[in-house]
């Protein structure tokens, strides 16, 4: 119970970040589909232009604008500029934004904004979606809540770990582990193919909007060096043709089930069994199969405390191949 509370106050941050992002980007499309249809009105400018807010490492810009407009005849006062509110610095669109209405107050003022017709003090200049800064948000909302909601589901569903001083452990120890209850064990292929995909996914969100950020570099600032950066998708690309062969390699075997006969196999006695393949019977298929020992262990103490395997033992053979219930 101490470790699923841990576990819990680790990850309860970074869902909290996930689901304020799903917040975020969820009412940025709910907003956008409910402003189609607003009424375009003409509005006198009082204020505009954008603001540069310095920070440790970069700069944020927030274009603003203070407008007054008729609706239904009365006079409405307005300051919503774009669909997502705050400063930011995801391409130039808070810079081109508020440069344009800078230019609209210097040359009379006049300006269109959309006003709802069921609330004619809402209104806002700029209604279009950023889908850039929705996918810049959906990083944190699918890496973070993901990784979050990961920790808690498998905090909370692991299993119960057993006391293996209790005698009915003592004579069957394989009984502690819940995968050795049967003469059954699957492959670990299915989990290593989703593990596969889980990496490249949370890879390729992390790294998704570094063309974009290159891209303003290399064009707009002539930094080339800033190309290096490319590596990264480059990177994720080979992570999804890696899981994609995971799969293929899945799908070509399947599960792959070893029923092991004698069981269980005893130290000092035999170890065997049979492997069922989802593959056709080819006479002319030969199958290495590899029996290794490995010794696991713990070394070190407290924070330096490490845990390390090292094989003390492994032969391979050529297994005899038959037809099977599944194939081979």
């Amino acid at each position: 119970m101490k470790g699923r509370i841990f576990a819990t106050l680790f990850a309860l941050p970074f869902f909290g970040v996930g689901v304020w992002m799903l917040w975020s980007v969820s009412s940025n499309l709910y907003d956008a589909y409910s402003m189609r249809s607003w009424t375009p009105v003409e509005a006198q400018l009082l204020s505009a232009g954008y603001r540069t807010n310095s920070g440790g490492d970069s700069d944020t810009y927030e274009a603003f604008a203070d407008y007054t407009y008729s609706f239904g005849g009365q006079i409405y006062n307005g300051s919503r500029v774009s669909i997502s509110g705050g400063g930011d610095n995801i391409g130039n669109y808070q810079t081109a934004l508020g440069s344009r209405l800078s230019r609209a107050k210097a040359n009379g003022g006049i300006v269109t904004v959309y006003v709802d017709p069921l609330e004619p003090s809402q209104s806002i200049v700029d209604r279009t979606l950023r889908w850039g800064l929705v996918g810049f948000k959906s990083i944190f909302l699918f890496v973070f809540g993901g990784v979050g909601l990961f920790l808690l589901i498998a905090s909370w569903r692991a299993p119960k770990e057993k006391d293996a001083e209790l005698p009915e452990y003592q004579s069957s120890p394989w009984l502690l582990n819940d995968k050795w209850q049967s003469a059954t064990i699957l492959s670990s292929s299915k989990m290593a193919m989703w593990g596969a995909w889980g990496f490249a996914a949370i890879w390729n969100l992390i790294s998704a909007a570094t063309p974009f950020l290159a891209w303003e570099e290399v064009v707009e600032k002539q930094n080339y060096i800033a190309l290096v950066a490319l590596l990264f998708p480059l990177v994720g690309i080979g992570l999804i043709v890696w899981a994609v062969r995971r799969t293929l390699e899945w799908r070509k075997f399947g599960p792959a089930p070893l029923a092991l006969d004698p069981f269980p196999g005893s130290i000092g006695g035999n170890v065997g069994g049979s492997i069922d393949l989802s593959l056709p019977y080819d006479p002319g298929v030969r199958f290495e199969l590899t029996l290794t020992n490995i010794h696991h262990y713990y070394s070190g103490t407290g924070k330096n405390r490490s845990r390390k395997e090292k094989a003390l033992w492994q032969d391979m053979q050529i297994a005899y191949a038959a037809h099977g219930s599944k194939g081979t």
